[in-house]
Parts: structure tokens; sequence; C-alpha cells
């Protein structure tokens, strides 16, 4: 059996980012799907129905990766959420059984653009008129604790250097980044987690039963 990842996400610039990173991320025989849902509160609200459909057929060898933005939550709170859901539908969560888990929860603290500070040169590539000192700045050191708000620090900068002056358009931007993010390189922490649990998965296929 194949082992495949069923990856659920909030919006559409996390799934065009996840497609393109994780055919890097993944060994070339495994498979995954991306489900895109209509913001973080329409996929808090219908996991737990989309979790119980899972759990009555789920096969040994697949994974549900739940993705979502921190936001301005409390990151406990919000993962402890997630972790009841889980549970109530009976999936076997990471956080709660570290071997044999069907389900790992991960946040993007505090959005999807933090991930983006943390591989500054693949933004670079993608937009090479910004400065590659950036990370060096005091304010974007740590791409999880950027103070405003990510998205709106990193489209004033792009802003700032002749990038989209019409505003930032998040799923072109995730798609074209996801192309040149490179998973090994990442300096956020969050995304650290993210990676860290699909490689696990990937390290322990077939442990499932």
């Amino acid at each position: 059996m194949t082992q495949h990842f069923e990856v659920l996400v909030e919006e559409p610039s996390m799934e065009a980012f996840l497609r393109g990173l994780l055919p890097r991320l993944l060994p070339p025989d495994r498979t995954f799907e991306v489900y895109p849902f209509q913001g973080k509160q329409d996929l808090l609200d219908k996991l737990e129905n989309r979790l119980r459909g899972y759990a009555a057929w789920l096969p040994a060898d697949w994974r549900i990766v739940v993705v979502v933005d921190r936001d301005d939550d409390d990151c406990r709170q919000l993962k402890q959420q997630m972790e009841q859901i889980a549970q109530r539908a009976r999936l076997r969560t990471r956080s709660r059984s570290s071997s044999s888990w069907q389900l790992v929860n991960r946040m993007a603290i505090e959005e999807l653009e933090a991930w983006y500070f943390g591989d500054w040169e693949a933004v670079r590539a993608a937009y090479p008129r910004l400065s590659p000192t950036v990370p060096q700045q005091q304010r974007y050191r740590n791409s999880d604790g950027i103070a405003g708000g990510t998205w709106e620090a990193f489209e004033r900068l792009l802003q700032r250097h002749g990038y989209f002056k019409g505003g930032l358009p998040k799923t072109e931007v995730a798609r074209t980044l996801g192309q040149h993010f490179d998973p090994a390189r990442c300096r956020s922490r969050s995304f650290a987690c993210f990676r860290d649990a699909v490689l696990e998965a990937v390290q322990t296929a077939g442990d499932c039963t």
C-alpha cells in the first residue's frame, strides 16, 4: 500500500504553497492531496464531521495533517480544541499517541507568511529586488515572532521594492514560493514542527496497525 497524506488547510494560499512544497518534501513514492476550506472557522466547524468520515475507513498507512494559522489565538487553546475534535472522532493524534498516530495538528505562527520569512533565500529567488539582510534585522529575526501581522509586514517589504503595488495576491505568491522553498533551510520553528511531523510519518511508514 502506498503511503498517502490527506492535508486539510484553512484557505487556498496554504493549499497552493503545499502543492509546490510537498513533492520536494516527500519521497517520490508517497502521494498527497490538499483540501482548502473557506477560512479557519469554516475548517474548525466542519472538522469533526470530516474526521469522523476518515475514521470509518482510513487505511493503516495514511496520515492526516491539519494546518491552520494561529493568528491571534492562544496557541495552546487552539491546539487543545483541535486535539479534542480528533479525539471525539476517534482518531489517534501525534500528541496523544507518539507511536502509531493517524493525525497531526500543526499551526503556522502566526500566519503562512511567517514561514516565508524563515526561508528568505527562497523569497529572494522569486523576488530578487528584496534585500538579503532582512533576516538580520531585529524585527524579522524570529520569523514566528514578527509583531503586527506577518502578511502585512511581508506585503510592505514587497511593495517597498516595487512588487504588487495593488496589494499582495496571496495565492499567487504562495504558489510561487512553494516552488522555491527549501524545507531543510527554513528557520521558522512552526514550519519545522510541520516538516518534522511529516518526515516522521514517512520514516515510520508501516508501523501503524
